[in-house]
């Protein structure tokens, strides 16, 4: 009786894993070695499936009462347990085991480390990051919520994600979506879309691509919103206007040169405050925002396709989810957002 309740009062790790995404027995060795070094109880493993890609397995960690829940699989699989964990107060580890595996690199977690994220389960430090809430009608009128960690997207970004071959993806990782958007680009129109930001009156535009995020950073290490921080309160939004093939030109160059350079210096923000021209990328910032369609558009969050809607209500959820990383980088993570 007295080993059973020492082991109750032990630290436990909740586990949960993709499946397809992660080699099981070998993520059960490293836990279970980690857990006799740090005198961690047996940990609590939970699978994810069809039916509960990780929202339900995450709330149950949560009920269970483990100390900290380790995600090992892909973006998806980290978007669905950020869902079931938005406001719990219990910390996520990422082990990051996908294509884009954007939060991690959001965050600067090092990827296909298994030894190194499971280390930081038990010897990380805590840092609260915002979520995204977008809810989303569909055609019918049918409404649901979805939290989100890294960005959404309406348009060419979306119709490039449905189109995507999920073989090629599993072979070639991130550059099966530069097939797809070959492949689709002449036949994306604008997206003629109503919207408000922080309750302003209702204004209309077109746009090829909106994206709304928490995070800034793409695979390749495109910094698509050069203003995004993870954890101050606010949604930054880009939308995408070219009107002509020299308008894309226009996008390239602010994505590579503008925000992947200039954006980096003092004197470069300066130049860009200084060109006047009328840019093929629209920069916002705020709290909530609406989005109204003149017809049904592709929608995706967080990189998996969620199908047709007509409009998107998001808002920010400051410091809603608590991660651990590992010790020395809440304080980057500060001077980051101070930079």
């Amino acid at each position: 009786m007295a080993t059973a309740g020492a082991s109750a009062d032990l630290p436990r790790l909740g586990v949960v894993v993709n499946p397809v995404k992660v080699e099981l027995k070998e993520l059960r060795r490293t836990v279970a070695a980690a857990e006799k070094d740090h005198g961690w109880a047996e940990s609590l493993w939970l699978e994810t499936s069809v039916d509960d890609p990780g929202q339900g397995v995450a709330r149950d960690a949560v009920d269970a009462g483990v100390t900290a829940v380790l995600v090992a699989g892909g973006d998806g699989t980290v978007r669905a347990v950020s869902e079931g964990l938005v406001d719990s107060g219990m910390p996520m580890v990422l082990m990051p085991a996908g294509t884009g595996n954007l939060l991690a690199r959001n965050l600067g977690v090092s990827v296909n480390r298994m030894k190194e994220a499971v280390g930081t389960a038990f010897t990380g430090e805590d840092h609260a990051i915002d979520a995204g809430i977008a809810e989303i009608t569909r055609e019918g009128g049918e409404t649901e919520a979805h939290a989100f960690v890294v960005m959404i997207g309406i348009g060419l970004d979306a119709k490039m994600i449905a189109a995507t071959n999920a073989d090629l993806k599993k072979r070639v990782g991130w550059l099966a979506y530069v097939e797809a958007i070959a492949r689709i680009f002449k036949d994306v129109d604008a997206v003629r879309l109503r919207y408000t930001l922080d309750g302003s009156s209702p204004r209309s535009t077109s746009a090829h691509t909106v994206l709304i995020g928490n995070c800034g950073a793409l695979p390749g290490g495109v910094l698509i919103l050069p203003e995004a921080k993870i954890d101050d309160g606010f949604l930054d939004v880009v939308a995408m206007r070219p009107r002509n093939l020299w308008g894309w030109i226009r996008v390239g160059t602010a994505l590579v040169w503008e925000n992947g350079v200039l954006h980096k210096s003092r004197v470069g923000r300066r130049i860009m405050a200084a060109d006047k021209r009328v840019r093929a990328l629209r920069y916002f910032q705020g709290r909530r925002m609406t989005l109204g369609f003149d017809k049904p558009e592709e929608f995706e969050i967080d990189g998996e396709e969620i199908g047709l809607v007509t409009h998107v209500a998001v808002r920010v959820a400051p410091a809603a989810l608590i991660v651990r990383i590992p010790k020395g980088e809440r304080e980057r993570l500060g001077a980051a957002g101070q930079s």
